[in-house]
């Protein structure tokens, strides 16, 4: 790529988080975008991380029916290990490609709440992730 097409590209982009931000504040609208980017990051590590434990039973980690019995067993085993490799755990509904298909559907779905009650539940986070996600959540909410 060319340096003027990298610039062309570069003023793209700006021109896209320019809508994007509408009215908004440039830093409010980077602290709102920089949240969500660590909570995509933390599911799709939680996805990989899941599905490489489930990899032996030839089962998808997003595939697991949270409320079946088998589901809560799975769930359960995946939950400690996850908390102490990872410092954290998030639920197959809780991944952030799972709210944000509940938020791109048909009826008004307002996922505000989902993501207030994904990361504040204490009982999934260790002490680090706690720290780091306290933080997120004020610039989310």
């Amino acid at each position: 790529m060319g340096e003027e097409q990298k610039k062309q590209l570069e003023q793209q982009l700006w021109n896209i988080a320019n809508t994007l931000r509408g009215k908004m504040d440039a830093d409010e609208f980077r602290d709102y975008i920089l949240g969500f980017i660590f909570y995509k990051y933390l599911s799709e590590k939680m996805n990989d991380y899941a599905d490489a434990i489930l990899q032996e039973d030839k089962i998808k980690f997003k595939n697991i029916d949270e409320q079946s019995e088998e589901g809560q067993e799975y769930l359960n085993a995946i939950r400690e290990e996850s908390i102490e490799e990872l410092g954290y755990f998030l639920k197959p509904s809780e991944l952030f490609s799972a709210v944000a298909s509940r938020g791109n559907g048909d009826s008004n779905n307002f996922i505000l709440e989902d993501l207030t009650n994904i990361l504040s539940s204490k009982a999934r986070w260790g002490k680090t992730a706690k720290m780091i996600l306290s933080i997120c959540l004020k610039t989310l909410i």
